[in-house]
């Protein structure tokens, strides 16, 4: 009996004095970043009414859900830019979107697929979509391996070394327009909840419903990947992100600084690290998933990330996050944002365009765009509505979110609001100028005395149409001409879309063409 202590105490002090060198490595954690698109919270976790949700509502119950997250901008293309690299998309010259030159990125900056790639994780893409304004910019020069997760013999994960972390992004499109129909589970539209500025008419209501049923579809996408990570016995040692690239493809949601344009789902599931049901009212951004991911996965950057690890102090002390939009295809316009939990403050620099003017995108993809336009020039949209369909811009927004939270009621010019007005403006500023390097807004992208005072087509879309070999869109955007279409040409779109908005949950019906035609013969004179 003696021996055998005798034996065992000998085995505990090797263990004991076993030198670090011999120790067994620290298992680092998969990380598994789901993207939805063109989605702010509407989910039922943070309590939107009228869907159901139960994927990701479970993943939240399993996790944190973050309620004040934020993307940098409110388009795909330099969302997803600043995202693929932890840094505001001013600061790498990837703020346009539909960048026709894109540029290799600078200061010295590497995508962090890359960077974790270097710290020795397997990459791997399994959807298609990466949408980056800079080069490299290709799935393949991304990410180790291109997959689809759909496919079990192409599941990223499975084909990484024995004992390899990985790192897998997914993206989900169905949530971009066009929606469709859930058969399974329909919506009825007097259960859904409109916001304040938005007419409240049966199609608008059958829109947004449309919506929602195809966010129910994207949820079971979401059921069906997780499931696969339990299948494979990877969920315990797994860190889940759940995103939106930037918020709702709705009148005053994508494209524009308000929070339905820039406030985003965000949920973190951490098993062992993060507390289940978990509910956060930092303010947070996408960036900070960056510099999360680079910590866990002990990836090194030799540029310090704009993003900040959602476990560190900068993030729970953090007093704003700040957005920006510019070019949207060829739709010029330049907005800068700075967001306390209290205050919004926008700052526009393009005031003389209005907040609808052309867009070839939103004309031929938001059915509301038409009814509301045309409610607009009957006079039939009250003052809450009515606003965003204004000539012009004021030049500076401010909304006192805890009174106002949909951001309708500007109290800029309010001498109550001076001080808060004051100290937004500074730390916007200061951010423009320290951080991101701001580069404004150029005369050529103003446009100015470009374009005729007036069009004499019927839409500004058939003008530009007819006007291709006339102007160089690519440098000088499309021209700001309000409104962009005749109420008679609001009214044909409008009967083009009704029946495409209404149709069955079992329709087969496509999206309707909305945008003008190809003319048949093109003027060859030179651009200007």
């Amino acid at each position: 009996m003696n021996k055998i202590i005798f034996a065992l105490l000998i085995c505990l002090s090797f263990f004991a004095c076993k030198p670090k060198s011999q120790e067994e490595p620290k298992q680092r954690p998969n990380i598994l970043w789901i993207t939805i698109e063109d989605w702010s919270p509407d989910l039922s976790c943070y309590g939107t009414k009228g869907l159901q949700t139960p994927h990701v509502d479970k993943l939240a119950s399993e996790g944190v859900r973050y309620d004040l997250a934020f993307t940098t901008s409110p388009v795909c293309s330099t969302s997803r830019s600043a995202m693929m690299t932890g840094f505001h998309q001013n600061y790498i010259r990837a703020n346009q979107h539909r960048e026709h030159s894109k540029q290799p990125l600078p200061h010295g900056i590497k995508p962090i697929p890359k960077l974790m790639e270097e710290a020795g994780y397997y990459t791997c893409l399994m959807s298609w979509k990466t949408d980056c304004n800079f080069t490299p910019n290709t799935r393949g020069e991304l990410f180790t391996e291109l997959a689809d997760w759909t496919k079990d013999g192409e599941i990223g994960w499975r084909n990484r070394k024995e004992g390899q972390p990985f790192f897998a992004r997914v993206s989900f499109g169905g949530t971009h327009r066009s929606w469709n129909r859930d058969s399974i589970n329909p919506i009825d539209p007097k259960d859904v909840e409109l916001p304040p500025y938005y007419a409240d008419t049966p199609l608008i209501r059958r829109d947004w419903a449309n919506g929602l049923e195809q966010m129910q579809l994207v949820d079971k996408q979401v059921g069906e990947l997780l499931q696969k990570l339990e299948d494979d016995g990877l969920a315990d040692n797994t860190i889940v992100f759940f995103i939106g690239d930037h918020g709702r493809c709705h009148i005053r949601g994508k494209q524009f600084l308000y929070d339905s344009g820039t406030r985003i789902p965000m949920i973190m599931r951490y098993p062992g690290k993060v507390k289940p049901g978990s509910v956060n009212d930092d303010l947070v951004m996408s960036l900070d998933i960056c510099a999360t991911i680079l910590e866990v996965g002990e990836a090194k950057t030799d540029v310090a990330l704009h993003g900040k690890s959602l476990f560190s102090k900068e993030v729970s002390e953090r007093k704003y996050v700040f957005t920006a939009r510019d070019k949207m295809d060829e739709t010029h316009d330049a907005m800068r944002a700075v967001r306390s939990k209290d205050y919004k403050l926008i700052w526009n620099l393009m005031p003389e365009r209005p907040w609808l003017q052309y867009n070839q995108y939103k004309e031929g993809a938001y059915p509301v765009l038409a009814e509301m336009s045309i409610m607009n020039m009957k006079g039939l949209l009250n003052t809450e509505q009515a606003l965003f369909f204004a000539p012009k811009k004021p030049e500076i927004e401010l909304f006192d979110l805890k009174k106002d939270p949909f951001e309708v009621n500007n109290v800029a010019d309010n001498p109550e609001y001076s001080n808060i007005k004051k100290e937004l403006l500074e730390e916007l500023e200061n951010w423009r100028t320290n951080v991101i390097d701001d580069q404004g807004v150029s005369e050529d992208f103003r446009a100015l005395n470009i374009f005729p005072e007036s069009y004499s087509e019927v839409s500004v879309d058939k003008w530009v149409e007819a006007n291709k070999s006339n102007y160089n869109f690519n440098k000088y955007g499309w021209p700001a001409w309000y409104p962009t279409r005749t109420m008679e040409e609001w009214e044909i779109a409008l009967e083009k879309w009704k029946p495409w908005v209404h149709r069955s949950t079992t329709s087969s019906l496509s999206r309707p063409n909305v945008n003008a035609k190809k003319p048949k013969k093109k003027n060859n004179s030179k651009k200007k």
